[in-house]
């Protein structure tokens, strides 16, 4: 009987999980977690590429992606999720995303509650490859977690091994009109960095808020405008007045891209970096003497 009971706590106690998310707060499972509730959409696309898409009980309002959560119970917004129908679903892991203080409103309400909430960064690609890492010891899905990680790791000094010549200025349109641009705070400006460009806002903060002028005066050489939540039906530029003399507009080199890529952090991250870093060539072939 002792060594049966030995042999059971020691089991439980190898199945116990635990990580520290962003705020310093221990995070304690008895088990990997089998039914999560990701409150920002990049970590359901994080436990899908972990392989652990079956996990995801509930998806925000605006999560598309991947396609197999769209049957999976709405619970509002990243910032104002209905947090009843989240305590409804039983979740034993709640996944938010830090730095605004209005998202960890929420956060208080259901650990009050007896939830257990994870609070995570994504400003950067350390920071996504930390929250890999950490939501695959969450969930039992480590090796899978180390494994992506060093992938994506080795893709992105391939890249930088790859780069050769001056760096483009790029400017990113985050929003048109009540223009907002990427700043240097921004998982853009990772991305811009990693395919060989660099931002010319130079502002620190993630969105900034530009008057049409400041564009004429950056003059960027490249110009992204995405097109997404933020940005449903963008104007091109050829259609806005104060635009009209930009030279990214005369060389052709004004570019539609998808918000979910590059402005949502997450595995895709990298597919951002693939899509820029050919502009970028191309910029360097079509448009540089």
């Amino acid at each position: 009987m002792c060594l049966a009971l030995s042999f059971c706590l020691t089991s439980a106690a190898a199945a116990e999980v635990r990580v520290t998310d962003d705020r310093g707060v221990e995070i304690r499972l008895d088990a990997p977690a089998a039914r999560i509730v990701p409150l920002y959409g990049a970590f359901g696309e994080i436990l899908a590429d972990l392989g652990r898409e079956e996990a995801v009980a509930a998806r925000t309002a605006a999560d598309e992606f991947p396609p197999s959560i769209a049957s999976r119970p709405s619970i509002g917004t990243h910032l104002r999720p209905n947090a009843e129908l989240i305590l409804g679903l039983s979740p034993d892991l709640v996944v938010q995303l830090g730095g605004r203080p209005e998202a960890l409103e929420p956060v208080r309400f259901l650990e009050e509650r007896g939830l257990v909430v994870a609070v995570f960064n994504l400003e950067n690609f350390e920071q996504l490859f930390s929250v890999m890492e950490r939501l695959g010891v969450l969930t039992g899905s480590g090796e899978r977690a180390a494994e992506r990680v060093s992938t994506m790791r080795a893709e992105l000094a391939a890249l930088e091994a790859s780069r050769k010549g001056p760096q483009p200025r790029i400017f990113f349109e985050a929003r048109y009109p009540n223009l907002l641009a990427a700043g240097q705070g921004s998982m853009v400006a990772e991305i811009m960095a990693a395919a060989g460009g660099r931002n010319c806002v130079e502002a620190p903060d993630k969105l900034v808020r530009l008057g049409e002028e400041e564009v004429l005066r950056l003059a960027p050489d490249i110009y992204l405008v995405q097109q997404g939540p933020m940005n449903p039906s963008p104007v091109p530029l050829a259609e806005r007045p104060l635009f009209r003399t930009l030279p990214c507009l005369g060389t052709g080199q004004v570019f539609t891209v998808d918000q979910a890529l590059f402005s949502r952090p997450g595995p895709r991250s990298i597919e951002a970096v693939r899509q820029l870093s050919t502009i970028i060539a191309n910029w360097k072939t079509e448009v540089r003497p």
